[in-house]
């Protein structure tokens, strides 16, 4: 059996009741479970229907998101997340960059890297250069005024914890951040690079090695093989390219918001909801929902 999940974001709620039904009549599907009042639905289905992807398509045009998978096993045991753009709703190096005054420059490096057009490690060392000189302090200054965390992060963790789940953020990004979001999230753990300073200042470069796609198998791996779990039991979520690895490992791997060449590898896209979106596909109402 498969479970199709319609999802939207919270804070624009446009889910309608004649749309799930209309669905689920077409596809053949059992009797609709509504998850969160005008946000997310569910029913399930005996296959994954052909036309799957055409209404995907539609779904869209409507600020819906659709997901099809199997049903059993689709509540996990471990969330595997990205931090920037994902966790969070922004690229920490751009915005470092923005205070050393070479913004323009290192986002466009970030947008290409992150769409998978530039070698990772490559691009992170180019864009690390460029910071040289920049006073550690900013860091704490960036954090306060430029990084917001992205909605129901927090009902995320909480609730797949409350349920038994562990939480680890991995990611290409650097330490002096995830430090922070880590704990203000409630990971378990985190990993990342590290921006390396001498006298109050950037070097412009990265310790090695640098943490990118494969590190980022092997946290999956490492961390899996730790709790006694498996990679099937992992849900991990990212948007750029580097997160392409993990997800494609993962039992479920969802492309967030991410770009457009990431999402196409992906069979699970959210495009519209927020982090609430991966509770509901594991099949959680917003009745169970921990946090605020």
């Amino acid at each position: 059996m498969y479970v199709v999940t319609l999802l939207t974001n919270p804070a624009t709620p446009r889910l309608e009741a004649a749309a799930v039904e209309a669905l689920r009549n077409a596809w053949g599907g059992g009797d609709a479970q509504w998850l969160m009042p005008d946000v997310a639905a569910e029913f399930d289905v005996a296959e994954v229907p052909s036309d799957r992807w055409q209404v995907w398509d539609d779904m869209q045009a409507m600020g819906v998101d659709l997901v099809v998978q199997p049903s059993a096993g689709r509540k996990k045991a471990m969330l595997l997340a990205d931090m920037d753009s994902t966790m969070i709703g922004q690229e920490c190096i751009d915005e470092l960059a923005d205070e050393a005054g070479v913004g323009a420059r290192v986002k466009e490096i970030t947008a290409r890297a992150m769409n998978g057009e530039l070698d990772f490690e490559g691009a992170l060392r180019e864009r690390v250069g460029l910071l040289k000189g920049l006073p550690v302090d900013v860091i704490d200054k960036v954090l306060a005024e430029r990084i917001t965390c992205t909605p129901g992060g927090k009902q995320l963790i909480a609730t797949m914890k409350a349920n038994g789940g562990y939480a680890a953020l991995v990611s290409g990004g650097f330490t002096a951040f995830t430090t922070s979001v880590a704990e203000e999230l409630g990971f378990d753990e985190h990993r990342a690079n590290t921006l390396l300073s001498e006298d109050g200042a950037l070097t412009g470069r990265a310790a090695d090695p640098i943490l990118g796609r494969e590190a980022k198998v092997a946290a999956l791996q490492e961390i899996t093989a730790r709790l006694g779990i498996t990679p099937a039991d992992v849900l991990a979520v990212g948007d750029g390219a580097n997160d392409l690895g993990m997800l494609d490992l993962a039992g479920a791997g969802v492309a967030l918001h991410a770009k457009p060449s990431v999402a196409a590898q992906c069979d699970i896209r959210v495009n519209h909801g927020d982090l609430t979106a991966l509770l509901f596909l594991q099949g959680y109402s917003s009745d169970d929902f921990v946090g605020a």
